[in-house]
């Protein structure tokens, strides 16, 4: 019995011998690659690493498993080709590694659980970046989500976030991404618009045009975030609000034919009938066939000339410009209507009949 005792002592110093060798010549390795970068000694460093943990005493030793995740987190990231054979991906066995780790021994190894953290922060980005070379959108967005429960969350990070995020159509948690986003002092006007966007596919229209003016109270010179302001205004039939600012946008594009036209239209809507004469002459210049343009103006000249019938300036333009805009729409019924009652109010009876006789043709069709 006391021999078996003896035995048995000895069996386990030798082992315990045995293990604390290999967790040196483990450490020694690791110290050797962070030196060199040679991942040979990364490899020589997990072999080492990988001997000792077969003992479960071993498996369990905070020291073991802070270099165990040491070790393979660097592989994970540095062996982005996975060279290295391991039975399981190097970033799992990390994980699994800081797994068996309680906080208080997290708490014993700052510079070794930030040196871990970055390590597989990098790994997780190299995997969203592979991920995203075969368009595999929400891969890359689970790798992103990896890195931000990392306690990386930096504003790269969740806007890469944001972008995938859309592209996986999960526009929740997108404007949550890029909300946190915009709060930051290097927001850009490019990020605001997308998630006014953001706000256009998940359909909050109100959200949307309040980002937009958001974005043009803090880039007031960017020309972008002013043209996609007046299109959401327009679309929202809110006249009022493009009159102050859509000179500025024609600054920018003085030759636009739908700009000048909607500047027309907005100012029309308003009662600035004179200005919005001087933006539908400025759009017939630009483009002469333009049927709106020529419609527009035409009955504003058109009223000008029922209010007065002597107002003789007034009647030649809007014979001239509805019969324009007559010959570029030939069947449009508004240009035919509006001829009907310019011919009546001139006393034009042939012509009066035989506009009459096409609507009534057009609206039995």
């Amino acid at each position: 019995m006391k021999k078996t005792v003896i035995l048995g002592l000895l069996v386990s110093c030798s082992f315990t011998g045995f293990a604390q060798s290999n967790y040196k010549e483990s450490s020694n390795s690791f110290a050797m690659y962070m030196q060199s970068g040679d991942l040979k000694n990364l490899e020589s460093a997990k072999k080492f690493n990988d001997a000792g943990y077969q003992n479960k005493r071993d498996s369990t030793s905070a020291k073991v498993n802070v270099l165990r995740a040491m070790i393979y987190s660097a592989m994970a990231y540095a062996d982005s080709s996975r060279t290295i054979k391991n039975p399981k991906d190097p970033i799992d066995i990390t994980y699994h590694a800081l797994g068996k780790l309680r906080a208080n021994d997290l708490q014993n190894y700052p510079a070794e659980m930030k040196y871990v953290k970055q390590n597989l922060a990098a790994a997780h980005i190299s995997s969203a970046n592979k991920a995203l070379g075969k368009k595999d959108y929400k891969t890359a967005y689970d790798n992103y989500i990896k890195v931000k429960e990392l306690s990386i969350g930096n504003t790269d990070v969740i806007y890469n976030l944001a972008l995938l995020a859309v592209q996986s159509k999960q526009y929740k948690e997108a404007i949550g991404y890029y909300t946190t986003v915009i709060k930051d002092d290097d927001a850009t006007a490019t990020m605001y618009l997308e998630l006014a966007d953001v706000y256009r596919l998940s359909g909050d229209k109100h959200a949307q045009l309040r980002t937009l003016e958001t974005a043009r109270s803090k880039f007031k010179d960017n020309k972008v975030v002013l043209m996609n302001l007046i299109q959401e205004l327009a679309h929202n039939n809110n006249y009022e609000a493009i009159v102050p600012i859509i000179d500025e946008a024609i600054k920018f594009e003085p030759e636009n034919v739908e700009l000048n036209y909607l500047a027309g239209y907005a100012n029309e809507t308003v009662g600035r009938i004179d200005i919005a004469k001087r933006y539908y002459q400025k759009t017939l210049q630009l483009s002469p066939n333009n049927y709106e343009a020529n419609l527009a103006l035409g009955l504003i000249f058109l009223g000008d000339f029922l209010k007065n019938d002597t107002n003789v300036e007034a009647q030649y333009y809007a014979q001239n410009l509805l019969l324009k805009a007559n010959e570029i729409r030939p069947y449009d019924v508004n240009a035919l209507k509006s001829l009907s009652m310019y011919y009546e109010k001139a006393g034009d009876l042939a012509q009066l009949d035989r506009v009459k006789l096409l609507l009534n043709q057009l609206s039995n069709n």
